[in-house]
């Protein structure tokens, strides 16, 4: 019974997680209705596939795989750049051929080792900035998320505000409980309370169970043949290497989380290469696993691999019978917002332990304060403020994330590198 329980529990984490990013890039795009939905079907598969493929050959971990906030800030980009002008078939194909190269990149980084090459730049300080700058840079799409903004208008709606902060506030309640199978379970259990609480208002949109076939695999190359772009290749490339250090940082929270030793870098940089062609060929966003896996972890308590195995199991056979897929795609918006806000959340305090080895010296407390000033400085630009830079210079500039995390590294590798060379002087 247990099992059962934290299998489905897993499945749904691992479905709530992969809708947001899809759903959101399909609208992004104009994408019409049954092609938003051949897109949710397709991210099932593959986050189900390659979670399962971590779990079993790569990092061997409870630690999820979901659309990567980098690749989604990159297909908003670019579709931001469609907008203005442009054809979305031919960006949508480019983004295949960038995901693709991504792919290829990370097997040969991880065939040759170099993993632990990368490993060696991720820090302390610098997991504890990715964390806090994606805790930032999450924070002001889950508070609409939860508002209602966008569910069923563009602004705040009072109705479906009050529902899903009730939610939330049931999610914490449970989170915090003395009973362990409330707290276990606590994620399950208020998606199920949102959901219902949703249909009773009233609020919840109607389930569109498509019946057209009962089985049917993901298209291959949904959006047309690759074609190539020197901008999105370029970004591709870039954005794969950052990947790298979110990779690095999700799977060594993971393994802290289970109470475990750090696993092999390179398997798991392989793994991540599948999953990146996957997502290439069959035409949605890249992923990566995700360090809000470890909140959950903290949250709910389950620390076996097994029900997690179970559960990416589950939404990978999901994503293969188009009415279950349409059943759990939905989820109204603001219940998932609200379900994983805690999550979330979690993780500013995971990395504030990260930096509680650090803080104590005023070079590191510089380096944190630099970073994220510019990381959350970054956030408050408007994207159309960098539309007159390069395609790939302005998709980099105008991503908070990147900018704090290269401006951490950059600052702890130059004082590094002044360290050695006063020693070095000094001894001479």
């Amino acid at each position: 019974m247990r099992l059962s329980f934290s299998s489905l529990q897993w499945a749904i984490y691992i479905l709530a997680t992969s809708i947001v990013a899809p759903l959101s890039i399909g609208h992004a795009f104009g994408m019409s209705q049954p092609e938003i939905a051949g897109l949710l079907q397709r991210a099932f598969f593959v986050f189900g596939a390659t979670s399962l493929l971590q779990g079993l050959f790569g990092h061997k971990l409870p630690v999820l795989e979901g659309p990567a906030g980098l690749w989604w800030g990159v297909f908003l980009t670019y579709a931001g750049f469609v907008a203005s002008s442009g054809n979305p078939e031919v960006v949508l194909r480019s983004l295949e051929l960038g995901l693709l190269l991504s792919g290829v990149l990370f097997l040969v980084f991880s065939a040759f080792k170099l993993m632990d090459v990368v490993k060696k730049l991720f820090t302390p300080l610098v997991t504890g900035t990715i964390l806090l700058l994606l805790v930032a840079k999450l924070g002001g799409s889950f508070l609409k998320g939860i508002l209602g903004i966008g569910y069923r208008s563009s602004n705040v709606d009072p109705v479906v505000a009050v529902c899903a902060v009730a939610t939330l506030l049931f999610a914490v309640i449970l989170s915090r409980s003395n009973h362990l199978f409330l707290r276990s379970y606590s994620v399950l259990i208020s998606l199920t309370f949102g959901w219902v609480l949703f249909a009773v208002v009233g609020i919840a949109k109607p389930v569109d169970v498509k019946m057209d076939a009962i089985f049917a695999l993901p298209d291959v190359f949904a959006w047309g043949l690759p074609t190539f772009d020197l901008g999105v290749v370029l970004t591709s490339l870039f954005t794969a290497f950052l990947l790298m250090v979110n990779l690095i940082t999700s799977i060594n929270v993971g393994a802290d989380a289970v109470e475990e030793d750090r696993p092999n870098y390179n398997r798991s940089g392989f793994i991540m290469g599948i999953n990146q062609m996957l997502a290439g060929v069959f035409s949605t966003v890249g992923g990566v696993p995700l360090s809000a896996a470890a909140g959950f972890i903290t949250t709910t308590k389950i620390k076996e691999r097994l029900p997690f195995l179970v559960g990416s199991m589950t939404v990978l056979l999901v994503s293969l019978f188009p009415a279950v897929t349409s059943f759990f795609a939905s989820i109204p918006m603001p219940v998932g917002y609200a379900t994983i806000f805690l999550s979330i959340a979690s993780l500013a305090g995971i990395a504030l332990s990260q930096y509680r080895t650090v803080v104590g010296e005023e070079r590191p407390r510089f380096i944190i304060s630099f970073s994220l000033m510019a990381g959350l400085g970054t956030m408050f630009i408007s994207e159309a403020a960098w539309d007159g830079l390069p395609k790939v210079l302005g998709s980099i500039m105008s991503n908070g994330l990147v900018v704090g995390v290269l401006v951490c590294i950059l600052l702890e590798q130059v004082m590094k590198a002044g360290d050695r060379t006063g020693k070095l002087n000094h001894h001479s």
